[in-house]
């Protein structure tokens, strides 16, 4: 054998053996840079007050599970979500889009269609395309299908189709029908022969309902909230049938809490995002037996409770998988706190010394920061340092900032990289937001925040809340007045109109016409 035929195979081999280590030297690169990516959960509170977590100044109340995450983490003080109501404000977090840009962005029914274009960008498809397993379990309140839902169907589209893999939510909210869990499309538990009929214009034959048979109410309603009886407490909405697929309001906390802990041990392996939408202090509250009397302030309080221990235990068990010092986790809130929301429970007789706003002025449907500024806080173990930050934060830049996080890049959004702000690395927050509240907006720049005239009552006697409303323009720098007390549209009207005009070419003329805030 000549010596070319010789050291010909080997001379293959050996380029064959480079060719493969250097495949694998890079395949072990790849797997190492997703394996750096750290989980993202984003626990989302319904209603919880600025006031409402002990770090932040709560009296009636002890919260040490959310005080850990505060104290071990970053507590903001200037923390926002982008609406002072649910769905907005959901809409906006989730799209990185101000709410007042979608007309239909507004508190939806739980019949109504699917608010998010599933074309359109959203966090969890964007963290799809960085490698992760993407869930939500919890509160969804942003649309399902594209106009008529059989519920006894697959349910499509929803929650999967716009970037989640796995979904255990219900429809809208606690007080809102259906009062079923759905999970990926299909109601839970559902039996054939029992379908169900869900409807927000009229009842259905033979149903009974909280305005007409308070006889059979646990519950009595305040306003609206007096529809189809399911568990004892009126709802808004009509159902019928679906019996054994309703839920059972006082193991509502436990059920979310089992799915996202479930969530966690199926996916540890791999980077996951879970959003993880508590249903919590939202009406109606209706604690597990294990949290009545958990406080003096009756069921708002024990409902608060119960989800400091949900939060507890979630984090126990990201502990337990030994995942705590690899997860980003944010706490917040939807919007500010209310009071009495529906149902006579002993939230406004009960509420004492505690101040659910804090220092701050409004609450839920509100234009006074009481109604978007809220808790807001971020823990990573081991790579945030325990601090306050008064850095101006929102909701709407989780998008652009968890894609600059996994080395991508988000265009045609409102949100922006805040990354190094909400890992303590850096103080400049935002400079300017436009929030909305019941189709009105405002504009927060720098320590000021601008409120134009807008017609109707200036408070909701059947909420007890202000609502921003008067003839004319307020004015008020928060750093010097939290409780925007003193309004200094006339004493500083330089400053007046530098505002009017920037929030002119922020928001534009596409000023919508503002309708009369229906609780019902």
């Amino acid at each position: 054998m000549n010596k070319r035929q010789y050291h010909k195979p080997i001379l293959s081999i050996g380029m064959g053996l480079l060719v493969a280590f250097f495949a694998s030297c890079n395949s072990t690169k790849k797997s190492q840079g997703k394996s750096d990516l750290p989980n993202i959960v984003i626990i989302n509170m319904d209603d919880l007050g600025y006031g409402d977590v002990g770090a932040y100044g709560a009296e009636g109340v002890s919260t040490p599970h959310m005080d850990r995450l505060a104290n071990e983490g970053i507590r903001f003080t200037n923390g926002y979500a982008t609406s002072s109501t649910c769905t907005p404000s959901r809409f906006g977090m989730l799209t990185g889009v101000y709410p007042w840009r979608n007309s239909d962005a507004k508190i939806l029914p739980g019949t109504a269609p699917l608010l998010i274009d599933t074309a359109q960008q959203t966090l969890p498809k964007m963290l799809r395309k960085a490698g992760y397993r993407t869930g939500i379990v919890g509160k969804w309140h942003l649309g399902l299908g594209s106009g008529h839902v059989d519920w006894n169907q697959h349910i499509s589209p929803g929650p999967n189709e716009v970037g989640f893999d796995e979904s255990f939510i219900m429809a809208a909210t606690q007080d809102r029908v259906p009062t079923v869990y759905i999970e990926n499309g299909r109601v839970v538990g559902l039996e054939a022969d029992d379908p169900i009929e869900v409807s927000y214009e009229k009842n259905f034959e033979g149903q009974p309902t909280g305005k007409d048979n308070p006889e059979l109410l646990r519950m009595k309603w305040h306003h609206g909230h007096n529809n189809s009886i399911v568990n004892g407490i009126p709802r808004i909405g009509y159902m019928k049938g679906g019996e054994k697929a309703k839920w059972v309001d006082e193991d509502m906390a436990d059920t979310f809490l089992a799915r996202a802990q479930s969530f966690v041990k199926e996916h540890k392996s791999s980077p996951f995002f879970l959003y993880f939408a508590l249903h919590q202090p939202h009406v109606p509250r209706t604690p597990h037996p294990r949290f009545v009397g958990a406080t003096s302030m009756g069921p708002r309080g024990d409902v608060i409770a119960e989800a400091d221990y949900c939060v507890g235990a979630f984090l126990k068990t990201l502990e337990e998988e030994g995942l705590l010092e690899n997860t980003l986790i944010i706490f917040t809130s939807d919007n500010g706190p209310v009071l009495n929301d529906g149902y006579y429970d002993d939230a406004v007789e009960k509420v004492g010394n505690h101040r659910p706003t804090g220092p701050l002025r409004g609450g839920k449907y509100s234009l006074y920061e009481a109604g978007f500024r809220v808790p807001f806080l971020v823990y990573w173990k081991g790579k945030i340092q325990p601090q306050v930050s008064d850095a101006v934060v929102c909701q709407l830049d989780f998008l652009a900032s968890f894609a600059k996080l996994t080395g991508q890049q988000i265009e045609g959004t409102d949100s922006r990289d805040y990354m190094d702000v909400l890992l303590g690395k850096s103080q400049q927050g935002r400079d300017e937001l436009v929030l909305e509240a019941n189709s009105r907006t405002l504009l927060r720049e720098g320590d000021w925040v601008m409120i134009p005239p807008y017609r109707g009552v200036a408070v909701n006697k059947q909420v007890n809340i202000e609502l921003g409303n008067s003839d004319k323009y307020q004015l008020y720098n928060l750093k010097e007045d939290i409780g925007e007390q003193t309004n200094l549209a006339e004493s500083n009207p330089e400053k007046l109109e530098e505002m009017k005009k920037h929030y002119k070419q922020l928001r534009g003329n596409s000023q919508t016409e503002v309708g009369e805030l229906e609780l019902k």
